[in-house]
């Protein structure tokens, strides 16, 4: 990558991290407490997306899957508010929502990507 691209991937990180901040707070409205499902949503979009673009991996230039890929979705999702979404439900006692949100988004997420993988193969057919 040049200095242009690197910029590029930078900006489409914080881009990223603006759309990631946006769905959280629209799902979350008003729920408090309630279980993260704005970042849970967050991350099985990205990662389905993330698929998606890796399975168009033979049609798109490779600067550009860095750029969306590791920018874009890269801002957009965060394992990170995964992780201490999971520590806060557990020191309110709600040790097992902190499991559910642990297991969905692995397995969830996991999922997703797969599922975009495949679409992203099949339309490079």
């Amino acid at each position: 990558m040049n200095g242009l691209e690197v910029l590029a991937l930078a900006a489409a990180g914080g881009v990223g991290a603006g759309a990631r901040y946006t769905v959280d707070a629209i799902v979350m409205r008003g729920r408090g407490d309630a279980f993260p499902a704005g970042v849970l949503l967050v991350n099985i979009l990205g990662s389905l997306l993330f698929g998606l673009i890796t399975g168009l991996g033979a049609v798109l230039a490779p600067v550009w899957g860095g750029i969306i890929g590791v920018g874009l979705l890269g801002g957009f999702t965060t394992f990170s508010a995964v992780s201490l979404d999971s520590v806060l439900l557990a020191q309110r006692g709600r040790r097992e929502w902190a499991v559910v949100n642990l297991a969905a988004t692995f397995v969830l997420a996991v999922l997703a990507a797969v599922i975009g993988m495949v679409v992203g193969g099949l339309i490079t057919r």
